[in-house]
């Protein structure tokens, strides 16, 4: 079984032939269920985003804000395991025909077996995975195993990397680039600033691999700032929260709908 690498370069080929960045948005597996966490992803697809990272709760996790933070202790505490984030991948992605990413630190796939999680992602659908603490220098082994289960291994690079670094990171990479836009955790801010556009800028000299920006997002100008110089646009902690403050299931799913609305009509210019 082939994982779905194709469609996930297909979907962000597509944006670029309209003249538009990608909305790609995260959200955790496991919050606030399992069931909960299907149903909205399926909410941010309906709502227009293009492509989804599903987030595998991690207990120590390095680059997320408080906010993600809370929905992983939510579903940590529930009993979320590595099962349930590939039932997440393969139902959304069944409902849906888009791709969808699982976003993991490197240690429970370590600890699960680099050809177990690999070949379970394919079989479920999966179109490849962000691994933000994975050195491309110890990276080998995971790119045989994902290449050959047609998975994109996207990395992440940040402001601070030199551009030789830059260079290694994205030749060793595929799917697209996440461009990290500031240095520090996840979380909404009030502006994304000059550092995104740099990193944008010196990262596409490196590679015609598409490159995608994320931290830092939450409405609908912001994108469309982003959208001006970046192929893809990545909101993880504003779709959370949009969870975290709903009353209710069903307020929350409408609530992530209608900000994925807001944010597609951001990415193609319109806010």
């Amino acid at each position: 079984m082939s994982g779905n690498i194709q469609l996930l370069n297909d979907t962000l080929a597509g944006a670029r032939a309209e003249g538009r960045a990608a909305l790609i948005a995260y959200l955790p597996a496991g919050f606030p269920t399992v069931d909960g966490g299907i149903e909205a992803i399926k909410a941010a697809f309906d709502g227009g985003a293009d492509v989804v990272e599903v987030g595998l709760p991690h207990s120590d996790p390095v680059l997320d804000g408080p906010v993600i933070q809370t929905a992983d202790d939510i579903a940590l505490r529930g009993g979320l395991k590595i099962k349930d984030v590939m039932r997440t991948v393969r139902e959304t992605h069944a409902a849906t025909g888009k791709p969808v990413l699982v976003m993991t630190y490197w240690n429970p796939i370590d600890r699960y077996g680099i050809e177990r999680f690999t070949a379970e992602l394919a079989e479920a659908g999966g179109a490849g995975c962000i691994l933000p603490d994975l050195p491309v220098q110890e990276s080998a082994t995971w790119r045989e195993h994902a290449e050959k289960h047609g998975l994109a291994t996207v990395f992440v690079v940040a402001p601070s990397s030199k551009d030789e670094r830059l260079a290694t990171i994205t030749a060793a990479g595929s799917g697209f680039v996440y461009a990290a836009s500031l240095m520090g955790v996840t979380g909404t801010r009030e502006s994304v600033g000059n550092q995104a556009q740099d990193l944008v800028r010196r990262t596409k000299a490196t590679t015609d691999l598409p490159v995608c920006v994320g931290l830092g997002v939450s409405d609908a100008k912001q994108a469309k700032e982003v959208a001006s110089f970046a192929d893809g646009v990545i909101v993880g902690s504003a779709f959370v929260k949009r969870l975290l403050d709903a009353e209710d299931e069903a307020s929350g799913l409408k609530a992530v709908r209608e900000l994925a609305g807001e944010l597609a009509a951001g990415v193609r210019g319109n806010a």
